[in-house]
């Protein structure tokens, strides 16, 4: 595994952006979540609340009283908090953060009135496939459910979040749109910091390493979108250079490494077709040994035959995905079977896919 750079717990990144660490590293994590206060002043918009980590709370009070201080004491140093997606390391955090704002204002010094944090997020859509069906894992609901009315502004018709949309503009003393790129998962967002030609990509683009993905169609789509929206004449405020992402460091080439992620998909999935292309062996293939067939855990040893047994049952769940993009794309077809069992068979020759 690539070793990781070491992170500082809180570091301002630009004039409009302070990072701060959400205090969970780990295997899916990295060096942890990073979360964004945005603005040059108070009131910020905060980018994701981490997992919920005691120490995290600790962190952001210091990145409020040291780095992204408060300038203006009739605002609260939150109005609004902006998640990226449904994944417990982005929202596990929203209870703490909004009793720290809270906190915060308490003992400050004006007699203004309170103005609780606006929360965000993109909508999903009830028939949406995807993991957020998932009660077990999914736990925002029950964040949610346990939030005091009092800590948050709702929306005008009562719900926690107001829904984002595509090209929205965030305004506090710093501009940010927001840019709908699902696959990661079917909410997951980024967010064009037009001042700073950076764009914050959550979990869609690391800082170190791939990503994972739901849905790989979708996935290819928002990366090309995002390329795309790298050039200036794609962008309405302007391209970008640099990426803020959700887990690693800055990365100041940002589009090159978009491209690098766009050309590694394209390059798996023609491995795939070459495989399928090829004849089944007989004495490992499902299927009868006159028309042998490839199963995915069959394509999964073949591809990885040169990696450890250990990797090739997590490398499967990315297989799976891209034999159902090429079953979406009319490429292959699934003659039975699910998941590592699944058969398969190519139904037309295709030529590799352009890189």
């Amino acid at each position: 595994m690539e070793k990781l750079e070491a992170l500082p717990s809180v570091a301002r990144i630009s004039e409009n952006v302070v990072r701060v660490l959400g205090q969970n590293p780990g295997k899916f994590t990295l060096q942890g979540t990073n979360t964004y206060l945005i603005g040059k002043q108070n009131p910020y918009i905060l980018i994701d609340t981490g997992e919920g980590k005691e120490e995290y709370v600790t962190v952001l009070e210091a990145a409020f009283r040291e780095t992204a201080i408060s300038t203006n004491p009739d605002e609260p140093y939150l109005s609004d908090i902006v998640i990226s997606h449904w994944h417990h390391d982005h929202v596990g955090g929203i209870p703490e953060v909004l009793l720290l704002a809270r906190r915060l204002w308490n003992e400050g010094k004006s007699s203004a009135p309170y103005k609780p944090p606006r929360l965000h997020k993109f909508p999903i859509p009830a028939d949406a496939p995807g993991g957020h069906h998932i009660t077990e894992y999914n736990t925002l609901p029950k964040v949610l459910e346990a939030l005091p009315k009092e800590l948050y502004t709702p929306a005008p018709d009562g719900s926690h979040f107001h829904d984002l949309f595509e090209s929205q503009l965030l305004n506090s003393s710093t501009i940010a749109r927001i840019l709908h790129t699902p696959g990661h998962t079917v909410d997951s967002i980024s967010i064009h910091i037009p001042e700073d030609k950076a764009l914050y990509t959550a979990d869609t683009v690391l800082g170190q390493g791939t990503a994972v993905f739901e849905d790989l169609s979708a996935y290819i789509l928002s990366l090309n979108k995002m390329l795309r929206y790298g050039e200036s004449d794609e962008s309405p405020d302007g391209g970008y250079i640099t990426v803020y992402p959700a887990h690693g460091p800055v990365l100041k080439n940002g589009k090159e490494v978009i491209s690098t992620y766009i050309k590694h998909r394209l390059e798996r999935e023609a491995q795939v077709l070459q495989v399928l292309s090829t004849n089944a062996p007989a004495d490992e293939a499902v299927g009868t040994t006159s028309e042998p067939q490839w199963s995915t855990w069959l394509v999964v040893k073949n591809l990885y035959a040169s990696y450890p047994e250990s990797l090739w049952l997590p490398a499967a769940r990315g297989i799976d995905l891209h034999l159902r993009k090429l079953e979406s794309d009319g490429l292959v077809e699934r003659v039975s079977g699910d998941g590592v069992n699944a058969k398969w068979k190519l139904l037309h020759r295709v030529s590799t896919p352009s890189l």
